[in-house]
């Protein structure tokens, strides 16, 4: 028998034993009749891209949108769009409407103000503007982060999409600096989009942003979690709202937004590549929550804490674009079901960005065109003689490229650039569009513990195709598996997932692949398990009923004296080596502020 024991500190309630696992009509002043369900080419009867530019605004319109930006700080202040004469919140201060921030040292936020405005292109397709502020160690040190900034905004001809993206550069001289997050954050009119959509299943209305208000609500075990208690709509009391319940994998968060019912309007955030993101396909972030707020999220410690790297130190020198993501703006006929056509319009929108990727109209040499990127085939195969004497193909493995590092490594990454893909059914995989630099190749295959890294630095150039031809992954194995509780996936879907607590419910969260974001299942635990913890048995127990998902301490009803729980593994070896070693795996999906202590006391013949 072996027991496993779990200790955590104070207040840190568990171990996740999880990997957080066509708009159809447009209005248009150019068409008097429109037929249901039909996208409109706008871009053949639209004019040229217009720029105004003042002491106080840069104003950008292409007859579709119009984009006002403060001048110099680079905050985008209104969008206008379909009538709307600001999709933004014109209750907020100009900084507090569409900003880029940063978190650094000491978790100060720096909504990283500009001091310069250039224009990059100005034609009738197509304008380009940038906002600039070069950090200066007399006037900054200590009141912003160390950095140069310049953050674009680009608008095209005849489609209503704002692309953005920032190049962010330290110099080798500049002060170490921690930097925590970076993200682009909107902040639209709380009187119209009410609608938030994050994926086919997440969808719904959503409470105000004063409905959060301790007047309103009460906050539960962290200040994100809130119950609503007196809602401005009735329709809310009793549900639970938490923005990390809207969170998503990096190779998942690529389109989130809003809808304004009143308007038949869509804002969605599209993120057409994940190159720039840190921390690998499976890092989870946050998307849209409760304000209305949406976010393009690039850089953070959510889900990891500080084991990802985010430590600058001075000498040492460092630059890097992030984006572009773009603003998507659509419109339906209120007549219809303007929800589903907005959505499914957007999905459309979101292929055809991808499809588009890399962009061929952005004007800075640090986003490099199609051309001047490279590529990166082979074919991935696994070796575990203890399963299959013949060489297995690695299906649906993840292959990525990332800066050179250890096994694994790239889960902590968080300054290079990342690109990834899935094998097919043989193993193969095709890694497209990779920027130049050098790279190290890792893996990970479903079904297998473990990581696989290649011993072997590869330098992309631009326009070169690198085929590494066939390559073998063995698994770390000391001998044939006697049994296994669970499947090594990264996540833990297999495993027992209970109901919440019916007076804890998100809606947004009960289809079945999202139920583990529902809050206080950690408490779920105490209740099931009232006389005695984990008890498996190899061979009698179900992994699926009787694995509890996260291995979480006993609510005692007393915060200050939570207790310890220790989950029993029995197991009936019939032929026992008395002379060999046995050996304990551990697969965890990930752990927050946990300890985890495997005993083994004995082991009885039977």
């Amino acid at each position: 028998m072996e027991k496993v024991a779990h200790r955590s500190h104070l207040g840190q309630l568990f171990l996740w034993l999880l990997m957080i696992v066509e708009l159809s009509l447009f209005y248009s002043a150019c068409s008097a009749e429109i037929p249901v369900r039909k996208i409109l080419n706008l871009g053949d009867c639209n004019p040229h891209v217009r720029l105004q530019k003042s002491h106080h605004n840069v104003v950008i319109d292409n007859g579709l949108i119009e984009v006002t930006i403060e001048n110099p700080s680079g905050h985008v202040t209104g969008i206008k769009y379909m009538g709307m004469d600001n999709v933004l919140e014109c209750g907020n201060p100009n900084s507090n409407r569409g900003y880029w921030d940063f978190v650094w040292d000491n978790s100060t936020f720096d909504k990283m103000e500009t001091k310069h405005v250039k224009v990059i292109a100005h034609t009738d397709e197509l304008v380009e503007i940038s906002f600039t502020k070069n950090w200066d160690f007399r006037t900054d040190h200590g009141k912003t982060v160390p950095l140069n900034i310049d953050k674009r905004f680009i608008v095209r001809r005849g489609v209503p999409r704002v692309y953005m993206y920032g190049i962010f550069e330290r110099q080798e001289d500049f002060p170490d600096a921690q930097m925590y997050q970076l993200r682009i954050v909107f902040k639209l009119k709380e009187d119209k989009f009410r609608f938030m959509a994050i994926s086919d299943t997440r969808q719904g209305v959503m409470p105000r942003g004063e409905d959060r208000d301790n007047t309103r609500s009460q906050t539960l075990a962290f200040k994100e979690a809130v119950l609503m208690i007196n809602p401005s709509n009735p329709q809310f009391r009793g549900e639970v709202d938490d923005k990390y319940q809207y969170s998503c994998e990096n190779k998942d968060n690529k389109l989130h937004g809003w809808i304004s019912d009143d308007d038949a309007v869509g804002f969605w955030i599209i993120t057409p590549s994940n190159e720039f993101r840190t921390g690998g396909p499976h890092k989870q972030d946050l998307t849209s929550h409760v304000g209305p707020i949406a976010l393009s999220m690039f850089v953070s410690t959510h889900y990891t804490g500080i084991d990802i790297d985010v430590t600058y130190k001075k000498g040492e020198a460092w630059r890097k674009a992030f984006g572009p993501v773009l603003i998507y703006l659509n419109s339906a006929s209120s007549d219809d079901d303007c929800r589903k056509t907005l959505w499914n319009d957007a999905k459309r929108q979101l292929s055809e960005e991808i499809e588009s990727w890399p962009y061929n109209f952005t004007r800075s040499e640090d986003l490099p065109h199609a051309g001047d990127r490279g590529e990166v085939c082979g074919q991935l195969l696994v070796r575990d003689r203890c399963v299959d004497e013949e060489l297995m193909q690695a299906q649906s493995a993840f292959v990525g490229l990332a800066v050179p590092g250890n096994v694994g490594s790239w889960q902590t990454e968080g300054k290079g650039y990342q690109f990834w893909t899935e094998t097919d059914y043989t193993g193969r995989f095709n890694i497209k569009n990779v920027r130049p630099g050098e790279y190290n190749l890792y893996a990970w295959v479903h079904g297998f513990i473990g990581d696989y890294k290649l011993d072997l630095n590869i330098t992309i150039q631009p326009g070169n195709k690198v085929n590494l031809g066939t390559l073998i992954y063995d698994p770390p194995r000391n001998g044939h598996t006697l049994w296994e509780i669970g499947i090594p996936d990264r996540t833990a879907a297999e495993f027992f997932i209970p109901e919440p607590d019916p007076t804890f419910v998100n809606p947004l969260c009960l289809d079945a692949a999202d139920k583990f974001r529902q809050y206080g299942l950690w408490d779920r635990y105490s209740d099931i398990y009232r006389h005695g913890d984990v008890v498996y048995t190899v061979g009698v127990s179900d992994y699926s009923r009787d694995w509890f998902f996260a291995h979480v301490l006993r609510n005692t009803g007393n915060i200050t004296d939570l207790s310890t729980t220790t989950w029993q593994i029995k197991y009936n070896l019939q032929d026992v080596n008395e002379k060999g070693n046995y050996t304990l795996q551990l697969a965890l999906a990930a752990a927050s502020y946990a300890e985890l202590q495997p005993l083994v006391p004995w082991i009885m013949v039977v």
